[in-house]
């Protein structure tokens, strides 16, 4: 296949979509580090509101650093690399354009509720059990949309990035469904183990 027609038999528009974000959300996450750091020297820089304070703010920092930059990141690169060394469109444009929307919606949850105060206050499992289940529904169709690619590949070997992304897809999905295991009490509140 030449490159000329590689715009029209790959799905690019998921990953400039998700490397966008990527920019945007890296930004934003180090903008706000940059706001906790200077609270750090004068404290005053909260403006006394609460979900300004460093206590609200550092979680929003580390999740928007980590899973908006660093997902967004990582999905782009992933579904970029899947479809060139498989020769293969994704699995699913439909899924693949799921998984975007509902990551973004995950993150903009996350930016919502982080800085009122609603989480679980475990480390890089904050986020309550409403969007814990959003992100749990986004990352098993993302490892739809990732390992159907890998199925249905038009080249025999599976090259070595790939079994690298396959077992980050992998092994985010049990951090997550180990380290964000919770009883939810009411709409906004759980208790982890």
């Amino acid at each position: 296949m030449s490159e000329a027609n590689s715009d029209n038999f790959y799905n690019y528009r998921v990953v400039r979509q998700f490397a966008v974000m990527a920019v945007v959300w890296g930004v934003v996450g180090m903008a706000v580090g940059a706001l906790i750091a200077a609270q750090l020297a004068w404290p005053a820089l909260n403006f006394d509101i609460p979900w300004l304070t460093y206590g609200r703010l550092r979680p929003l920092h580390t999740n928007a650093v980590i899973f908006a930059f660093g997902g967004c990141s990582l999905m782009a690169t992933s579904l970029y690399v899947v479809q060139r060394t498989t020769n293969t469109r994704l699995f699913s444009d439909a899924l693949a354009g799921f998984v975007f929307w509902g990551w973004q919606l995950v993150i903009v949850a996350a930016a919502i509720t982080l800085p009122l105060g609603f989480t679980q206050g475990k480390e890089y499992a904050e986020l309550e059990w409403p969007i814990d289940v959003l992100i749990a529904l986004v990352w098993v169709a993302y490892a739809i949309v990732f390992f159907g690619t890998l199925a249905k590949r038009k080249v025999q070997h599976i090259y070595v990035a790939n079994w690298f992304y396959g077992g980050f897809i992998l092994a985010v999905a049990l951090l997550h469904i180990v380290n964000s295991a919770a009883m939810p009490v009411s709409l906004f509140k759980s208790y982890g183990p």
